[in-house]
């Protein structure tokens, strides 16, 4: 059966033979390269920023076009096409306003420096990959380009063509398309190690950013397992998106974005709490709204949330979370709340909608603006297309090569062995527990609104739950920020995972648990590297590594890259920059800071990694296809 599918694309022993002979030698080709990056946290500007410069890789190829002269405007306007090209021909739009020869003579000029960066970059690629990469409407200008002078095309048809495309004001489209080609090509795999959104100002254009990317892979964060179970109507996750939105004062990602209603918030809280300061609730960041209007519907959507985790833990007893359900610790005429045995007087004891007989029931006023906000978010057609992509381009781990990639930890007990939790009625430890997640994640974004309740419940459970893999403390103190001024009872305290990520052994092991059998390398985001302390995002081990390097603005607005290529493993650490049309004005180069972490005694190929064992089954499946058609077992077509 399964050769006859197979021959479906290979219609003769010819064709099977031509394909193994190229795999073949695909096998013995350099590896390509993956970068790793983690935690965006609604950064697009930055994160297309990291995307379009390749992490710093292309800018020393660019160099050797220039003789090594990094200072000279030439090399900074080149890198700038190549990073900002929109920004850099506006630019270059106004240079050229009345000088059409010598708009025709640069772009002759940089559509072929561009094309020595291409030819560069493709001497490892196969000939169907440089075609899946090859803008359609330029592809024959782009063949002429990528063979002149040496492949027997007549001069006339470059300049002919490119002379034609400057009158018609067409060139520049083909300067950027040339941009994307260099980008798309440099960079084989692009894997985002979670923590799309929150924070950051636009979850959705970080999303749409990374959709018109070639080959983007997504390791679920925590910040993302919220975004995604909002998105299902799952009422707690919903109401937590939005609070850390206002929190940050990120409502355009909701409102423009999504197109999704905050109204019924905003009049649940003139309504409930009109007079109230809210000083607890205040926003992070200055914005055009009246903080005090945010800062009161924060509040009144925080309470909804401690409701309905109340409601949760109740539902699951088996997360042993009995400590989150905290509002039947409230005594609110005594202006207190209990915590693990200790009283604490609390910051703000306003709380009209909280039944101190039922703490955790939601007030008629709250289950209307509630009920408002669920049909909003499940009735977004794009956030359900981002989401749903999220999803399908999601999971709870990745293996490349020898990295092993998963967003914050496995649970560990004090002694280093592996929690357990119980999946779909099983009991399960360490890495077993990612393809179980897995399962239930899919299984639910296949159902839709209509998931089984337990398993978007799930969801719920890795935003914060003590043993998730995606979230690493043993609680999400978000009652006690508000609502407690003692620093001891905010305090999240990390699994021993974060110590034990410096044991070379111990991270030996988890590498082994994971499929990589010697030379493994934990990659891990979720807990900003504090660089401006000393902290370092190697591990002391030497083989694990953090990449939530603050890229998010409320954090340091840094972050890094790690780049899998043929000759090691390299961090790239990314600094604070301007907006790209002021960069390309000041010419500013912008340049990431290199570490080596490990080199290769030789280079990797592609049969050293996964990859290459799928090729070789590639490979044994067409022999066998070809010995059926020489054996006449399947039928040859002429």
């Amino acid at each position: 059966m399964v050769l006859k599918i197979l021959s479906k694309t290979y219609r003769s022993s010819e064709s099977a033979v031509f394909e193994i002979a190229a795999l073949k030698a695909q096998l013995e080709l350099p590896k390509g390269v993956t970068h790793v990056i983690s935690d965006v946290h609604g950064e697009a500007r930055k994160l297309r920023h990291v995307i379009n410069n390749a992490s710093g890789r292309l800018r020393p190829k660019v160099a050797e076009l220039f003789d090594g002269d990094t200072n000279s405007p030439g090399f900074k306007e080149f890198l700038h096409l190549l990073y900002y090209p929109t920004e850099l021909l506006q630019m270059k739009e106004e240079e050229f306003r009345d000088n059409s020869e010598g708009r025709y003579q640069w772009v002759l000029q940089t559509l072929q420096r561009q094309f020595d960066i291409i030819r560069w970059e493709i001497h490892s690629k196969r000939r169907k990959d440089i075609k899946y990469y090859t803008p359609k409407q330029f592809r024959e200008l782009f063949e002429i380009l990528l063979n002149y002078p040496a492949g027997g095309h007549h001069e006339a048809f470059l300049f002919a063509t490119i002379r034609e495309l400057v009158n018609r004001k067409m060139e520049y489209e083909a300067l950027r398309a040339a941009s994307r080609f260099i980008r798309n090509l440099s960079v084989e795999e692009l894997v985002v190690a979670g923590d799309l959104g929150d924070r950051g100002s636009r979850i959705d254009w970080v999303i749409d950013y990374l959709m018109h990317q070639p080959n983007v892979s997504i390791v679920w964060g925590n910040h993302d397992v919220s975004w995604m179970g909002a998105c299902l109507g799952h009422p707690a996750l919903i109401a937590i998106v939005l609070r850390v939105s206002l929190r940050y004062r990120r409502m355009f990602q909701l409102e423009e974005g999504y197109g999704i209603l905050t109204k019924p918030l905003e009049m649940l809280a003139e309504s409930v709490y009109a007079d109230d300061p809210a000083d607890c609730f205040l926003p992070k960041r200055g914005g055009e709204r009246d903080e005090r209007v945010i800062a009161r519907m924060q509040k009144a959507i925080a309470i909804i949330q401690f409701k309905l985790e109340g409601q949760l833990v109740e539902r699951h007893r088996e997360w042993e979370m009995d400590d989150r359900n905290i509002l039947h610790n409230l005594d609110l005429e005594a202006g207190t709340v209990t915590i693990k045995g200790k009283q604490y007087p609390l910051r703000d004891s306003h709380l009209p909608t909280v039944d101190p007989s039922d703490p955790n029931k939601l007030s008629p006023e709250e289950e209307h603006c509630l009920q408002r906000l669920i049909e909003s978010f499940v009735s977004s057609a794009r956030l359900w297309e981002h989401m749903k992509w999220v999803t399908e381009r999601g999971s709870m781990a990745e293996v490349r090569d020898k990295a092993v990639i998963f967003h914050a930890c496995l649970a560990l007990d004090e002694d280093g062995a592996y929690q357990s939790l119980n999946i779909d009625g099983k009991d399960l430890r360490g890495p077993e527990q990612f393809g179980a997640l897995n399962r239930v994640i899919k299984r639910a974004f296949k159902k839709g609104t209509a998931a089984d309740q337990s398993d978007v419940d799930w969801l719920y459970y890795l935003w914060a739950g003590p043993k998730s893999p995606l979230f690493g403390k043993d609680k999400m103190a978000t009652f006690e920020s508000y609502f407690i001024e003692d620093k001891e009872a905010k305090k999240e305290h990390r699994n021993p995972w974060f110590e034990f990520l410096h044991d070379h052994s111990f991270c030996e092991r988890v590498c082994r648990d994971m499929g990589v059998q010697d030379g493994g390398l934990i990659v891990n985001g979720h807990v900003p590297v504090k660089v401006e302390k000393g902290e370092d995002p190697v591990k002391r081990g030497g083989n694990a590594v953090t990449i939530d390097g603050a890229f998010s603005e409320a954090y340091g607005d840094r972050g890094f890259t790690l780049i899998l290529s043929p000759q090691g493993e390299y961090l790239a650490e990314h600094h604070g920059f301007k907006d790209p049309v002021s960069v390309v004005r000041t010419g500013e180069d912008i340049i990431p800071t290199m570490r080596k972490i490990r080199t290769y005694d030789s280079l990797r190929l592609v049969k050293d990694t996964d990859r290459g064992s799928q090729i070789r089954q590639q490979i044994h499946a067409l022999e066998s296809l070809v010995e059926a058609y020489q054996n006449g077992e399947i039928n040859e077509e002429e």
